[in-house]
């Protein structure tokens, strides 16, 4: 695609990271991160206290970001934001502020849909960068801690979901699993660190069994759940002394799910481009695995940058920047949108 002229801010705020960042020309200048600590003691991310975060956050990360690309507000042709889906409160405050500024400033609204944003964030470049990008069509396995969805990818705002959970995301499961052993939050993590010393054959879990291209993960974490208390009545210190092994089993159980899905669908859609996309694709196992099962069936594989696997709003402002030479603008009656369609 033709890089054409327009700089444009994007803003995420869809849970706990308040994000802005400038992308102009189709080049990222800037992407800048507000992360919210607070959450850890309660083992979870706390909606109340996330919104306040975000609106105590917003305008001095979007100063920053502006100021470290180099651009100022009255520079900008357009603002991008996450409309949805997400935490209802978090995403008022980013779409607010977003209103109000493209009025202040009298320039164009792009709404962005996050899970979207994600899959995007592949076509996320630097300036004088030339790195490799997907080709039309691709499949994007995109996981997060609400998500998990194979989509494909026809074009820049063109993609169809073609299988996802039937309840749990992977990454829900993750951090849940992670609860039970005792891990703060995010406990997803901290499984992938400690399955690095890991033994991932030492305890066998069950293979979610789903009709075409959909997951399930409700079942495997119950499973895991009464796997780990049965052995911690027989012995208290079970979980301490079986860490490595315990974590190294269930990722790989979870990423094997994940994967025989992908292969299931590249093969019947004989499409050898192939991404992963969302904040579990940070995960050194699926990252790993990718690698070596892109080799073994010849697909041109595509892990993005760690810095755009969680949420950020590099990806929200490169989405928005295919969507502003579309001319796709929203007027000021736009509202965040907690479950937003695909």
């Amino acid at each position: 695609m033709e890089l054409r002229k327009g700089i444009i801010l994007g803003i995420e705020s869809s849970c706990d990271d308040t994000s802005a960042s400038v992308i102009k020309d189709g080049r990222i200048l800037s992407n800048l991160i507000a992360r919210q600590d607070i959450h850890e003691q309660y083992g979870g991310v706390v909606p109340e206290l996330a919104s306040r975060a975000h609106q105590q956050n917003i305008i001095p990360v979007v100063e920053k970001a502006l100021k470290e690309a180099g651009v100022t507000k009255e520079e900008l042709t357009g603002i991008a934001f996450t409309a949805g889906p997400g935490l209802m409160g978090a995403l008022l405050v980013g779409v607010s502020f977003a209103k109000s500024f493209a009025l202040s400033l009298d320039i164009p609204l792009v709404q962005v849909n996050h899970m979207k944003g994600h899959i995007l964030a592949h076509f996320i470049q630097k300036p004088n960068e030339e790195k490799k990008m997907p080709t039309f069509p691709f499949i994007c396995l995109t996981v997060s801690g609400g998500h998990t969805q194979l989509v494909k990818v026809t074009d820049y705002l063109e993609m169809e979901i073609m299988g996802e959970t039937l309840d749990d995301a992977a990454g829900e499961a993750f951090d849940k699993m992670a609860k039970v052993l005792g891990f703060p939050y995010p406990g997803g993590p901290l499984i992938d660190k400690y399955a690095k010393e890991g033994d991932s054959t030492r305890f066998p879990f069950t293979h979610p069994r789903t009709q075409n291209y959909d997951y399930s993960f409700s079942g495997l974490k119950t499973q895991f759940i009464n796997f780990i208390r049965m052995c911690e009545r027989d012995d208290p210190n079970f979980v301490e002394k079986n860490k490595a092994d315990i974590c190294a089993s269930i990722q790989d159980t979870i990423i094997r799910t994940l994967f025989s899905k992908l292969k299931k669908l590249a093969d019947d859609l004989n499409i050898n481009q192939v991404a992963i996309a969302g904040g579990v694709s940070a995960n050194s196992h699926l990252r790993n695995e990718l690698t070596k099962l892109g080799k073994k069936k010849r697909w041109d594989t595509f892990i993005p940058e760690f810095q755009y696997c969680t949420d950020n709003a590099g990806m929200i402002a490169m989405t928005g920047y295919f969507k502003y030479l579309k001319q796709d603008f929203v007027g000021q009656e736009v509202t965040a949108n907690a479950r937003m369609k695909f």
